[in-house]
């Protein structure tokens, strides 16, 4: 197992640590709920430098970038950011990334940890054509979310930026915590506002420890990543390796919105055809109607308690205080208000198909 540049540091906090995407993580410090509550009340802090970077330069950047990714790069400009899927070519998905535009001719690809190498080796596979300069920088970079709703409060002190003006999806490299050429992103996996902060390893320390004495008074706290998936999970953002892999399409998964044809990328005649059509299953969000709490690979019945699916994610809902789940169904149940039942244990737990955010503020 690799460890992260914090991983002593978490340990000297307590935390728990796990393996997890070929890392040491931390899963916990004080418990799920009250971690999930701090950063949808105030203002938590992630080490997530688990995850991958990748820099792709040169004329043809855009190009590649264009063939391998489902959405449209071209409408990047240099300060945005863009969630993307990488199709692979039988009509599943590689990875889901956030596309960044750093330069001109210069954009930066954040992947999930486990996928590093099969993502590497996948956009690779396709430059032979663009000869496009790309660069693993994931073992050199470290990668801190800080969320919640204090967050920009909490750290304006330590950037001359004005964290406020910085919209969704949108970053500057600039001055934070003292340390120059830092990625200030706008974005994150828990739909509580906040930032993501990009720095290289030896000075992603310096950067935790003023994170934590300007948000002392806000009553900042680090977060494990079991609170992060219960977090995703009441936004309904997609998990790779549950929610989608390389056998569920982007319009299965509900990424449509993320699947652009004004351009031509990998398998984009057959996901064409596939989105014409329209999808035979659908991944759709679900609330329990009785106590229980859906689980990964449970399956879902109908009213008769014949398999109809399977559940992707789930968990009990810190905020809402019920079973929350997203599986996939056929697409006869995927209508809003349908009813189904999740099988756990001898008892089918009846559910709703309902509209995701599960939480809404």
């Amino acid at each position: 197992m690799k460890n992260t540049a914090l991983t002593a540091t978490h340990e000297a906090l307590g935390a728990k640590i796990v393996p997890f995407a070929g890392y040491n993580m931390p899963v916990s410090y004080e418990g799920v709920n009250i971690e999930h509550e701090t950063v949808r009340k105030g203002v938590g802090v992630f080490d997530v430098s688990h995850m991958g970077e990748f820099l792709i330069s040169g004329p043809n950047a855009l190009a590649l970038i264009q063939k391998v990714s489902s959405n449209d790069a071209s409408k990047l400009t240099i300060g945005r950011a863009q969630y993307s899927c990488l199709p692979n070519e039988t009509g599943g998905i590689v990875d889901d990334l956030i596309v960044y535009r750093i330069k001109e001719e210069q954009y930066l690809l954040v992947v999930n940890a486990a996928n590093i190498d099969k993502d590497w080796n996948h956009i690779s596979s396709y430059n032979s054509e663009y000869k496009a300069e790309m660069r693993n920088i994931s073992e050199g970079y470290s990668l801190l979310a800080i969320q919640g709703p204090k967050a920009v409060e909490a750290m304006q002190s330590l950037t001359s930026v004005d964290l406020s003006a910085i919209k969704f999806y949108h970053f500057q490299v600039a001055d934070f915590a003292g340390v120059e050429h830092v990625i200030i992103s706008a974005t994150g996996y828990t739909g509580a506002g906040g930032f993501e902060i990009y720095c290289k390893n030896e000075e992603v320390l310096h950067i935790w420890d003023k994170v934590f004495e300007a948000g002392a008074d806000f009553g900042i706290k680090p977060i494990g990543l079991a609170a992060r998936d219960t977090l995703r999970l009441e936004m309904g953002y997609c998990l790779y390796g549950n929610d989608i892999n390389d056998s569920t399409s982007p319009f299965e998964a509900g990424l449509g919105w993320i699947t652009k044809f004004t351009k031509d990328f990998v398998n984009s005649e057959a996901l064409a055809k596939e989105k014409a059509r329209g999808a035979e299953r659908k991944l759709v969000a679900f609330e329990l109607e009785d106590r229980g709490i859906p689980r990964h690979d449970y399956d879902i019945v109908d009213g008769q308690g014949k398999k109809i699916g399977i559940v992707t994610s789930g968990t009990m809902s810190p905020m809402l205080g019920k079973g929350i789940g997203l599986g996939y169904v056929p697409s006869v149940f995927s209508e809003i208000g349908s009813k189904i039942h999740i099988q756990i244990r001898k008892n089918a737990i009846p559910a709703t198909v309902v509209k995701l955010p599960f939480y809404k503020e």
